[in-house]
């Protein structure tokens, strides 16, 4: 009996050896699919987004996550000079300023952060957080600009986005100042400007969210969303603008332009100026039209 059961029945040594050809054959297999899987592996960018507008169109995600990751591999070969608010159009305040004649400048602007300037916009002195003032609504004797102040981080133009973005979130900033070679203030970049990179328009409370695409700020001032089509432009502001080349107000704003426009900058049309509100490397976004008093 003893006989049988060493001839016919397998030792522990050769069942050890059965589990493991079994495991070892599995193993080959999950390599064996992970291999078949990335069998296509993309060699450049091209054809990585090719892939994923591939499956984008397999529905393994939406657009919408389609354009962030689109938006997130964009980034890194952006620089700030790509998307910073130009000299031009910075709202500064000065070092010397009391609170009377820093409020209507907050107030007008509408912004959250201010470059506080000494003797000339090169003259970087640190930010202004509005929200400091907050506490001065009781007691405006106790200003003082310089208590205020913030430290302002400068970088200059050829700052990556993907780098700028990791060391806003480390040092918990928000504003970075931008410098040109010779050390001058070119403009400033915000982490909602870098942000917007990747997901697109960041809307707050000031932007347009009617259906109408307009929003009226002041009697004769306008927030325009510039996708707003050129009939319902004319209908709400009494306007005979021809649509007969473009269909949208940013399209004819572009051709006023002549050039894609940065933020601040203003054009006629008829009787009406635009002002760019929010603009990409790429396209309008808001703008802001003033109507004859």
């Amino acid at each position: 009996m003893s006989d049988t059961l060493e001839r016919g029945a397998p030792s522990h040594g050769d069942s050890g050896r059965d589990d493991s050809s079994l495991k070892e054959t599995g193993r080959r297999g999950v390599r064996g699919w992970l291999l078949d899987l990335f069998s296509d592996e993309p060699e450049n960018l091209p054809q990585l987004m090719s892939l994923l507008r591939d499956a984008a169109s397999r529905q393994m995600f939406d657009d919408e996550a389609l354009n962030i990751i689109f938006g997130a591999l964009h980034v890194g070969d952006m620089h700030a000079r790509d998307i910073m608010i130009p000299r031009s159009s910075l709202v500064v305040v000065q070092e010397n300023q009391d609170l009377d004649t820093l409020l209507p400048i907050i107030i007008e602007s509408r912004h959250s952060r201010f470059p506080v300037i000494g003797d000339d916009v090169d003259d970087i002195k640190g930010v202004l957080h509005a929200k400091d003032l907050l506490p001065l609504v009781l007691d405006q004797s106790a200003f003082s600009m310089k208590d205020c102040i913030r430290t302002a981080p400068i970088i200059p133009e050829s700052k990556r986005l993907n780098v700028l973005l990791q060391e806003f979130r480390a040092r918990r900033n928000h504003m970075a100042l931008v410098i040109d070679e010779y050390g001058h203030i070119s403009g400033a970049v915000t982490i909602e400007d870098v942000l917007e990179q990747i997901v697109g328009d960041i809307e707050d409370e000031h932007d347009v969210h009617d259906d109408s695409g307009i929003k009226q700020m002041e009697p004769n001032s306008f927030h325009v969303k510039a996708t707003l089509p050129i009939d319902e432009f004319n209908e709400h502001f009494q306007t005979d603008i021809s649509d007969d080349e473009f269909d949208t107000i940013g399209g004819i704003v572009l051709q006023a332009f002549g050039h894609l426009p940065e933020r601040g900058e203003v054009v006629a049309v008829e009787n009406l100026h635009f002002e760019v509100l929010n603009a990409d490397s790429r396209r309008l976004r808001l703008l802001r039209v003033n109507t004859p008093k």
